[in-house]
């Protein structure tokens, strides 16, 4: 028997087909006006057929003046709400469901592409980068601005739902804004969002219940977490099963753990040398917290072996395997890891020997995967860095100069 083509349960009743699931990668598809594209639905056109019971979309931002890449969608208003039943409606006569990953980055938002960052407080990246090159200071929130968010995360659920995806998964993860503040290296407010980590956990906990009251009961919401987020001073472990306990008790559907920042980017291939032969990044984590538990768990990093995953769910370790980057490289890798047709599914990225762009490969590189399968070309493990490189900067200096010309925009719409 294979554990991993079990149905699954979630607390509110809804029923996954089985124990696989692609986790969210950023696809960074939208078209100039931050729209879902042909390519991007047609991608997920493709994953529906892979067989695994639950696909999570990239990110897609809440507000159009915080965003993470330049071809991020954005979801502030229904203006796009067409474009999104056809990319909801792209697993359509499969098992499998396709939950929206909701996201704001705070801080992490790529500073080429944002005139003004915002954060729980007024800590910059330590590291530059991609996202942010002159390690600019952030504006810190207000509490109008706070409220205003967790009313857009809400508002962008509401309309997410009403295009007919699955579920809404949050993203809690990797340093971006939620992370952002739970974390006490980030967030070092004196406010009733700072300081004890009740008061730092208080704003996942009302955007978890904003959206949980426009979406209903009936309809999953599922979180990314992370485990630590492996930095001096930051996010602990110990402070991370505190808020599985208090997200659990909310009620929430499912939680996926993760783990790193963009300044400890652990999420992209560092791993303990006691994990190293079970694959997970966070497996020693999860363990922990499955006695913590009952709500549904998923871990994302590191899966590679068909043996090892039905071994983790097989011991009840977790109960959803997460797999992200061999999604973009293998797309019929659920049905491969459902059947035993593929033992496993290591992927290798090409770099260009310069250090400074070989960094952005784990995401871009797979991002042009991605986009190949969207266009109807198989992947392609040979496919250059350097090509990728130059058409990632291009979307850049494409959307610098749209936003140079960009006029103002009405303020979002709410529910």
């Amino acid at each position: 028997m294979n554990a991993l083509q079990d149905e699954m349960i979630l607390p509110n009743g809804v029923i996954l087909s089985n124990r696989i699931a692609k986790s969210a990668m950023s696809e960074n598809l939208s078209n100039k006006n931050h729209e879902p594209t042909p390519t991007l639905i047609n991608a997920y056109k493709v994953w529906s057929k892979s067989g695994a019971g639950l696909l999570i979309t990239g990110n897609i931002m809440i507000d159009s003046n915080a965003i993470g890449e330049p071809r991020n969608v954005v979801v502030e208003n229904r203006q796009n709400l067409r474009q999104l039943k056809k990319w909801a409606k792209s697993v359509e006569g499969t098992n499998t469901q396709l939950w929206a990953q909701i996201n704001h980055p705070g801080r992490q938002a790529m500073e080429l592409i944002n005139s003004n960052l915002k954060a729980p407080s007024a800590i910059p990246l330590k590291t530059a980068g991609r996202k942010n090159t002159t390690k600019k200071v952030p504006e810190v929130l207000s509490e109008k601005e706070i409220l205003e968010i967790i009313e857009a995360f809400g508002n962008t659920a509401i309309i997410l739902k009403e295009a007919e995806f699955s579920g809404i998964q949050i993203h809690g993860a990797h340093g971006y804004l939620v992370s952002q503040f739970l974390s006490p290296y980030t967030n070092v407010r004196e406010d009733r969002w700072g300081g004890s980590l009740e008061n730092r956990s208080r704003f996942v906990v009302e955007v978890y219940r904003k959206i949980r009251e426009y979406v209903g009961a009936s309809f999953p919401i599922g979180i990314k977490l992370n485990s630590t987020d492996f930095q001096k001073g930051g996010f602990s472990e110990e402070e991370s099963m505190e808020v599985v306990k208090i997200l659990s008790k909310e009620g929430i559907d499912l939680i996926e753990i993760s783990g790193g920042t963009y300044e400890a980017p652990t999420m992209m291939g560092k791993r303990k040398e006691s994990t190293i032969k079970r694959e997970a990044y966070f497996i020693d984590y999860i363990e922990k917290v499955r006695q913590i538990t009952n709500t549904p768990l998923m871990l994302t990093g590191g899966f590679r072996t068909t043996s090892v995953m039905k071994d983790a769910v097989t011991s009840n370790q977790l109960d959803i395997i997460g797999i992200a980057r061999p999604f973009a490289v293998f797309p019929n890798i659920g049905n491969d890891i459902l059947n035993e047709s593929r033992l496993d599914f290591i992927t290798n990225i090409k770099k260009t020997g310069v250090k400074a762009i070989d960094g952005m490969m784990n995401i871009v590189w797979y991002e042009s995967q991605i986009k190949r399968m969207g266009q109807g070309k198989k992947t392609n493990p040979e496919l250059s860095a350097w090509s990728v490189f130059f058409n990632y900067l291009w979307l850049i200096i494409e959307h610098k100069l749209k936003s140079k010309s960009k006029k103002p925009v009405p303020s979002q719409e709410l529910k």
